[in-house]
């Protein structure tokens, strides 16, 4: 198939796209990043779920990556050798999956899995990859969880949605606010993530009221009562948050929404949210207009490269090779899955200039965790 990436499909289209809740991607493909070149070639493999509900931020996490990979090569790659990025498309199936591990085990030059992409794919790419290839490092997925107990070859380095959750209730917390509303889009987002939203409602002695769709979120937000919670935490992705917010807008009552990662508040801008209501996106990573060193090598990298504006969900794809090739050039021996798998298990904490890291489990340090904002009149801030 073509190249898309090497093309950037323009951002309206996908937008529209999205608005429609149509995929642009439904079946497992792959590409290579860079000339055509050999077998003995290294490479890394990026699985991204280009399903309906996960393409928003699974097509910016992508870019992201692309970039970094194709900025390292233009420098002489690792050792002086260029690294093939290879992307495998998903549409987050068990059978899509599963090809993606197939054509992992039929690259034995691949290095490891870096930057798997969205959450869910994410997660249950770990445990396929734990229980059939267990020797490839898999490295900084766009995972909300830490991972179960065993799977040693999964190496996160983003905030968990229990850590992005405590930090967005101690935010409201400290604002004053003693009662919050819990809206999630689906009742799977209700089983996963009920208990983390409760413990840290009470750890800061907030009341918690829930609500879950019985039909549609847009009939879920025209139902809320004047006496609701005018501050709402909303668990699901873009397209859910979307709809609720033009139920909200039929209100004509202002709330704030407090949503996670997986929201893009650059799509919500420009696919419009409703003017009665702030959304404000708990991030992963820091601003996109920070002035960190790697956030600044992030927006020359992304704007020599691509016709893209700057999105955190592409700054995370990003980082997330940024680290991969941090750690590849600490190898001290051969440049191959053994030794590569080795290094990341050491588990080094590491300032990624100004995104701190420490993919240990067991951390005591606190995950790296900002906020954003689309204000009711559309302007992003932070």
């Amino acid at each position: 198939m073509v190249d898309t990436l090497s093309h950037p499909l323009p951002r309206r289209r996908f937008l529209g796209a999205l608005a429609c809740s149509a995929g642009l991607f439904g079946t497992a493909t792959s590409w290579a990043q860079g000339p055509r070149t050999t077998a003995a070639t290294p490479s890394v493999l990026q699985v991204v779920d280009m399903s309906a509900s996960q393409i928003d931020v699974s097509k910016d996490f992508l870019i992201g990556a692309r970039a970094a990979w194709q900025d390292l090569n233009s420098r002489g790659g690792v050792r002086g050798k260029s690294v093939k990025h290879v992307v495998v498309e998903v549409d987050g199936s068990p059978q899509s999956l599963r090809s993606a591990v197939d054509t992992l085990k039929a690259m034995p030059e691949c290095l490891a899995v870096v930057g798997s992409a969205g959450h869910r794919a994410a997660s249950q790419l770990a445990t396929l990859l734990q229980r059939e290839a267990a020797d490839v490092a898999h490295v900084a997925p766009w995972l909300h969880s830490q991972p179960p107990e065993g799977q040693d070859s999964t190496f996160g380095i983003f905030a968990t949605r229990q850590e992005q959750i405590s930090h967005a209730v101690k935010s409201l917390s400290i604002m004053g606010v003693t009662e919050v509303g819990a809206v999630f889009a689906s009742a799977a987002e209700h089983n996963s993530y009920q208990a983390d939203l409760e413990q840290a409602a009470a750890g800061l002695k907030l009341k918690l009221k829930t609500y879950v769709p019985s039909s549609t979120l847009q009939a879920l937000a025209t139902e809320l009562r004047p006496d609701s919670p005018r501050i709402l935490i909303f668990l699901g992705g873009t397209p859910e948050l979307l709809q609720f917010s033009q139920g909200i807008e039929k209100q004509a009552a202002q709330r704030y929404i407090v949503a996670m990662s997986d929201v893009n508040l650059q799509t919500l801008q420009q696919l419009g949210v409703s003017r009665f209501t702030p959304v404000i996106a708990t991030q992963a990573v820091p601003p996109v207009n920070g002035n960190q060193p790697i956030v600044r090598g992030y927006r020359e990298t992304l704007n020599r490269l691509y016709d893209e504006p700057p999105t955190p969900q592409s700054l995370a794809g990003y980082l997330s090779a940024r680290y991969a090739q941090e750690v590849l050039g600490t190898l001290d021996g051969t440049l191959n899955r053994s030794n590569v798998l080795q290094a990341f298990a050491r588990r080094l904490p590491m300032d990624l200039g100004g995104f701190r890291i420490n993919p240990d489990p067991k951390r005591k340090t606190p995950a790296f965790v900002t906020q954003s904002m689309v204000a009711a009149d559309g302007r992003l801030v932070g």
